[in-house]
């Protein structure tokens, strides 16, 4: 059962500066790397930098904003997503700290041929870890806007990302070391843009 999107009542724990978007405030590492467009009825929230891919240990996401909520036990995210030229979107839950959450990474690579592209990705203090299996296609082959809808249940572990209306193997994950977490969207180091975008959860 999910109920109406939480109103921000926590203080961001991630270091940054805040932006307001879809009617939420997002901390970010970095407010310059992000950007607000159009009004209420048509925003599109951006990630506007390319960072260079610098290989920073440990290995996981840090270009993310983070969505100024109380933790969600069970959570929906819908949206549509678009990608940078050769890049990707991440989807971020069960966020305890910069150290403690999963991540969802969508991308054009099927996660047969490149194993840490296109899945469901844990970070428990060191390098991200994947969760998930590897079948199926890449989420992203194109560079359109692209409908996606993410849900997670705190009590059953499980989330699962759904693309255009069809589910992908790869986008289905358990990780039994998380609970209760907020949400967040970015992306591994590219370029990459939001719009529609709602939460709902308890």
């Amino acid at each position: 059962m999910r109920i109406a999107p939480l109103l921000l009542l926590a203080a961001p724990a991630f270091a940054g500066g805040g932006i307001e978007a879809f009617g939420y405030r997002w901390t970010v590492p970095n407010p310059a790397d992000w950007g607000v467009e159009g009004g209420a009825a048509g925003q599109v929230f951006r990630m506007l930098v390319t960072h260079p891919d610098t290989r920073q240990l440990p290995r996981r996401p840090v270009h993310y904003a983070l969505a100024d909520t109380p933790p969600f036990e069970e959570v929906a995210i819908e949206a549509e997503v678009k990608r940078g030229p050769g890049g990707s979107v991440i989807l971020v839950y069960a966020w305890q700290d910069e150290n403690h959450f999963d991540y969802a990474h969508l991308s054009p690579d099927a996660a047969s041929r490149q194993p840490v592209h296109n899945g469901i990705f844990h970070v428990y203090g060191g390098d991200r870890v994947r969760i998930s299996n590897t079948e199926g296609p890449g989420a992203l082959p194109t560079e359109d806007w692209t409908p996606v809808r993410f849900v997670y249940s705190a009590r059953s572990h499980l989330c699962e990302v759904t693309v255009a209306g069809r589910k992908i193997g790869s986008l289905r994950g358990v990780d039994l070391s998380l609970g209760a977490g907020r949400v967040g969207v970015g992306s591994f180091f590219h370029a990459s843009e939001f719009r529609k975008l709602k939460i709902e959860g308890k």
